[in-house]
C-alpha cells in the first residue's frame, strides 16, 4: 500500500500528538511494508498568524490530493477575540465544506482497565460501545445566522436550523448501513416534538429504514432523554445517529464515558475523497508544550484512517491492540492516572504504543 497522509498539526497540543500518530504509523507501515508518506499543512491559528487564513488554499489543495488527512486540535486564548475577523475554528468547519465531509463518526467504547477513570459505576458502563453519526455539513452550525437593531436600540440575534431530504438521507443510510455490521440496531435522535426540522429528520430516517434496512432494531429517542439515557444505560446502545448540534453535545457528553477525552477518536468522512481523522479534543493550551498530553486518541483516529480510508483493517486493529496492551500494562497519561498512580508523559507514551506494536 502506497499512500500520501497530509498531516495538520494545529495548534496547542496539537503538534505533540500529531508527532506520535505518525511514529505509530511509520512503525504499522515498516512492519506492514507499506510505503506511507506525510506532508504538514497549517491550520488554525498558527496559519492565522502565518498568513491571515485559518485554512490556506495550499492547505486545501494539500489534502484534496491525499489519500487521508490526520489532524491535532485548533484554538487557544491567542485567538480568542471576538470581534476578530476569523477564528481557529473557521479553518476546521471550512475544511469539512471543502471537502464535503458530511458524516462524524464518534465510537465511545469503554476500556476495562478504566473504567474506575470514569465518574460513572462500573455496573453502568460495563458493555458500552456506541458508534455515533453525527451529520457534519448541515443544521444550525450552517444556517442562516445574524444580528439586527430594532426601533427601540434592542439588539437580537438569530441562527438558523435546516436540514434538506437528501441531507438526512445520506447520514442515515451511511449509519444504518454500519449497524449492520454491528448489533443490528440503530438509534435516531431529534427533537420532534419541538422543531419542524427534526418532524422531517424522522420522517426521512424512518422511511430509510424502512424501506432499506428492514432487518435493524430501529427507535427513536428526544435529545433530552438521549442525554439522560448516555448517562444511566449507556450500554443499551449500537449505533446512534443525529444532527449537527444534538450530535456535538451528545458525544461530547459520552466522552466522560471512557473517563478522558484523551481516549476518544473521530472520523469525518465524505461520499468520496479523503477523510480527516482527529481526536475529540481541543487544543488543551494550557498543557501545551509541557510534554504530558495524551496522545492516544490521535493514535487511535489514526487507527480509524487505516481502517476508513486505506482499507489496512489488519494493521488498524493492530494499534488498537497496542494501546490496549498498553493500558492493560498499567501505563497512563495524567488525565488517566488514579490518585496515587505514576503517569507517563506524550513522548513515552507514544513510544509504548510502538513497542506493543512491534512486539505483536
Amino acid at each position: 500500500m502506497d499512500a500520501r497522509i497530509v498531516l495538520l498539526p494545529g495548534d496547542g497540543i496539537g503538534p505533540e500528538i500529531i508527532d506520535q500518530a505518525e511514529l505509530v504509523l511509520n512503525a504499522v507501515a515498516e512492519k506492514g511494508g507499506h510505503a506511507l508518506s506525510f506532508e504538514r499543512c497549517p491550520i488554525g491559528g498558527n496559519a492565522i498568524d502565518d498568513f491571515g487564513d485559518p485554512l490556506p488554499e495550499q492547505t486545501v489543495e494539500a489534502c484534496r490530493n491525499s489519500q487521508a488527512i490526520l489532524l491535532g486540535a485548533v484554538g487557544g486564548p491567542k485567538w480568542d477575540d471576538p470581534t476578530a475577523k476569523t477564528r481557529p475554528e473557521a479553518g476546521l468547519l471550512k475544511i469539512r465544506r471543502e471537502l464535503k465531509l458530511f458524516a462524524n463518526l464518534r465510537p465511545v467504547k469503554t476500556f476495562d482497565c478504566l473504567m474506575d477513570s470514569s465518574p460513572l459505576k462500573r455496573s453502568v458502563l460495563e458493555g458500552t460501545d456506541i458508534l455515533f453519526f453525527r451529520e457534519l455539513t448541515g443544521g444550525i452550525y450552517f444556517g442562516d445566522s445574524g444580528r439586527s437593531t430594532t426601533e427601540t436600540g434592542e439588539e437580537s440575534a438569530y441562527s438558523t436550523m435546516i436540514y434538506s431530504t437528501s441531507e438526512v438521507e445520506r447520514i442515515v443510510r451511511l449509519a444504518a448501513a454500519a449497524a449492520m455490521q454491528r448489533g443490528k440496531k440503530l438509534t435516531s435522535v431529534d427533537k420532534a416534538n419541538v422543531l419542524e426540522v427534526s418532524r422531517l429528520w424522522r420522517q426521512v430516517a424512518e422511511r430509510v429504514v424502512k424501506e432499506e434496512f428492514p432487518e435493524l432494531e430501529y427507535e427513536v429517542v428526544l435529545v433530552d432523554a438521549m442525554a439522560m439515557h448516555l448517562i444511566s444505560r449507556p450500554s443499551t446502545f449500537d449505533v446512534v445517529v443525529t444532527g449537527n448540534m444534538f450530535g456535538d453535545i451528545l458525544t461530547d457528553e459520552a466522552s466522560m464515558l471512557p473517563g478522558s477525552l484523551g481516549m476518544l477518536p473521530s472520523a469525518s468522512l465524505g461520499e468520496s475523497g479523503p477523510g480527516l481523522y482527529e481526536p475529540i479534543h481541543g487544543s488543551a493550551p494550557d498543557i501545551a508544550g509541557k510534554g504530558i498530553a495524551n496522545p492516544l486518541a490521535t493514535i487511535l483516529a489514526a487507527a480509524m484512517m487505516l481502517r476508513h480510508s486505506l482499507g489496512l483493517e489488519d494493521e488498524a486493529a493492530d494499534i488498537e491492540r497496542a494501546v490496549d496492551a498498553v493500558l492493560d500494562a498499567g501505563h497512563r497519561t495524567a488525565d488517566l492516572a488514579g490518585k496515587g498512580e505514576t503517569s507517563i508523559g506524550t513522548v513515552e507514551m507514544g513510544q509504548r504504543v510502538v513497542e506493543a506494536l512491534q512486539k505483536a
